[in-house]
């Protein structure tokens, strides 16, 4: 998946910008405390998109 359609599915579940590294790019959910690392690369695949879900603690993407 592409990673801007992942940072738009996770802002509209309510995720929060942290910061921006020099790979990665960190998110956190305020309702409940959890926090997730996105990687800097175009395309994201599902396995790595479905476990910063999990690591946010909200529902998984469902993909096509």
């Amino acid at each position: 998946m592409k990673r801007k359609g992942l940072i738009r599915y996770l802002t509209e579940k309510g995720c929060i910008f942290e910061h921006e590294g020099k790979k990665h790019t960190l998110f956190y959910n305020p309702q409940n405390g959890r926090s997730a690392t996105v990687p800097r690369h175009n395309e994201i695949n599902t396995f790595t998109a479905k476990g910063i879900c999990k690591d946010l603690g909200i529902e998984v993407i469902r993909l096509k």
